[in-house]
């Protein structure tokens, strides 16, 4: 079946979105031929190996305004305004992330203290979802969709290689494999690049292979307004434009922010929020209560241009570590990037030192104030609103100078752009730090899984939303807590998993239309 040939009647699953974790659901689920699978993704649809340069270069993160959704923070008295990117293309956010391919870290996912996802409850998800290009069987995949590279010293640049050496020469470990038991250290990532390309999920899931599936169906440039129910089942999707499809079950993989919003348009969330628009309510449930991301503070320099000839990998490395007092948590990254814009250096050439404090204890939220499926979604990530985040978020940054002022590092810094050399005290960095914080776009937890219904959860442990019957949710929506790490390969291993379960479990005994 062509991508659009089949635009009407009845299918087995609706997955919404085809990023991260909806190009895995397409695939997994029509990969038996016996169910009829529709994905709707609201973003463009390219061939699979024919992305344009601005999304398929590894060089180029962050897309354009034709491949995102320009999602925007909520401004108030603790931070500006923050463009929070989101991939609006087949393959979603996996289309214009860094490219990372970071699994969770065992500690990040005990804290999730959810049966059945743990570590070893995932790693063979993991292992499905990757082809290496090392390591051994016991902890790496060989036969996945997605090729994951682990980059070594000399892939790096001269800057990136200098970054590493300085971290050495202040007392941080050598890290050789990120993914492996001793992460706390310095070195190269691993990333699902292949020749300077970003392998996304549209590429590696939805193959040209797959795409001629019969029984697949794939609808680009529409948007979801709401989930179709008789009582309290869900019976199918309403588009933007008023056309309506049906199914036996709905996945929602539309992201953090776009799966709250289609819950709340769809009566799925807090009875007084959505009274307030007028909206029945269905189910009461805490969406959007309780996200949170990585705030990210970018600390750039001028370098000297003879010193920086090379710019390729953008991203290559990183330090990963523990704040002063953190027990069992690797919970501050800095990484060494060709980000920074050459034109904003006094030198003409520049690069940036990034910090993260990657398990923040702060929470925001994602809500609506309209019922148009056309309107953002609003979104408060109230960044280093815990003390303790401030904290640490300044000890990276304090980390970050001291890398910068030991060789070699040292040798290719003119000057430090900003914060600069008159913010010096703890509070004053603490101040610029929260004036000028950003996303590290890894937004998770609106839609999160719980053991029980009740409390802060909106899912059970397959996905499924509570108090409902035929509705799932698989993405990043569904993380009890944020991982310690970029999220898009759990993702992409979350979505195989609740593929499985689905397959092993509701193929045995659903009927099927015709």
């Amino acid at each position: 079946m062509t991508d659009t040939n089949k635009t009407s009647g009845n299918f087995d699953f609706i997955v919404v979105g085809g990023g991260s974790a909806g190009a895995v659901m397409a695939a997994r689920l029509s990969e038996s031929g016996t169910k009829n699978v529709l994905l709707i993704e609201a973003g463009k649809r390219y061939e699979a190996w024919d992305y344009p340069l601005h999304i398929a270069s590894a060089d180029k993160p962050g897309g354009d305004t034709a491949h995102n959704w320009g999602y925007c923070s909520q401004p108030n008295a603790g931070y500006k305004m923050m463009e929070l990117p989101r991939g609006k293309v087949l393959g979603g956010s996996s289309a214009i992330n860094g490219a990372v391919a970071l699994r969770a870290r065992s500690e990040d996912l005990k804290k999730w203290d959810l049966p059945g996802w743990s570590y070893s409850d995932m790693l063979p998800y993991y292992k499905k979802l990757e082809t290496s290009d090392s390591g051994n069987e016991e902890h790496r995949g060989f036969k996945g969709p997605i090729p994951t590279r682990q980059l070594l010293r000399s892939d790096l640049t001269a800057m990136q290689n200098a970054f590493v050496d300085s971290a050495l020469s202040i007392g941080y470990k050598a890290v050789d494999d990120f993914d492996g038991p001793e992460a706390n250290g310095v070195g190269p990532y691993r990333m699902n690049v292949v020749n300077g390309v970003r392998v996304n999920t549209g590429m590696a899931y939805l193959t040209n292979e797959v795409r001629r599936r019969e029984n697949l169906t794939i609808l680009p440039y529409v948007i979801v307004d709401r989930v179709l129910f008789d009582g309290a089942n869900a019976e199918g999707v309403v588009l933007g434009n008023g056309k309506k499809f049906n199914a036996k079950e709905i996945i929602l993989s539309a992201g953090t922010y776009g799966t709250a919003a289609i819950l709340l348009r769809s009566g799925i969330g807090a009875k007084s929020e959505l009274e307030n628009l007028a909206i029945p309510v269905v189910a009461d449930l805490p969406v959007g209560q309780h996200i949170k991301d990585h705030p990210f503070y970018n600390v750039p320099f001028a370098a000297y241009s003879e010193n920086v000839t090379e710019k390729s990998p953008i991203i290559g490395t990183k330090l990963w570590t523990s704040a002063t007092g953190t027990k069992d948590e690797l919970d501050l990254h800095i990484i060494a990037a060709h980000t920074f814009p050459d034109d904003q250096s006094p030198t003409g050439s520049g690069f940036v030192l990034s910090a993260s404090v990657t398990k923040p204890i702060s929470r925001g939220k994602v809500w609506i104030d309209t019922k148009d499926p056309n309107a953002a979604p609003k979104i408060d990530l109230n960044f280093l609103g815990n003390t303790e985040d401030v904290n640490r978020m300044v000890e990276a940054v304090k980390i970050i100078r001291r890398i910068a002022s030991a060789a070699p590092l040292s040798n290719f810094i003119h000057s430090e752009i900003a914060p600069g050399g008159t913010v010096q005290s703890d509070e004053m960095l603490a101040e610029t730090i929260k004036a000028n914080v950003e996303s590290y776009a890894h937004p998770v937890g609106s839609a999160p899984m719980g053991a029980t219904d009740g409390g802060h959860a909106v899912v059970d442990l397959q996905g499924k939303v509570y108090r409902v019957n035929g509705l799932r949710v698989a993405d990043a929506s569904i993380f009890p807590d944020i991982i310690s790490v970029a999220t898009n390969i759990t993702v992409i291993a979350t979505a195989e998993k609740i593929a499985d379960q689905i397959i092993t479990s509701d193929f045995t005994n659903a009927p099927t239309f015709e």
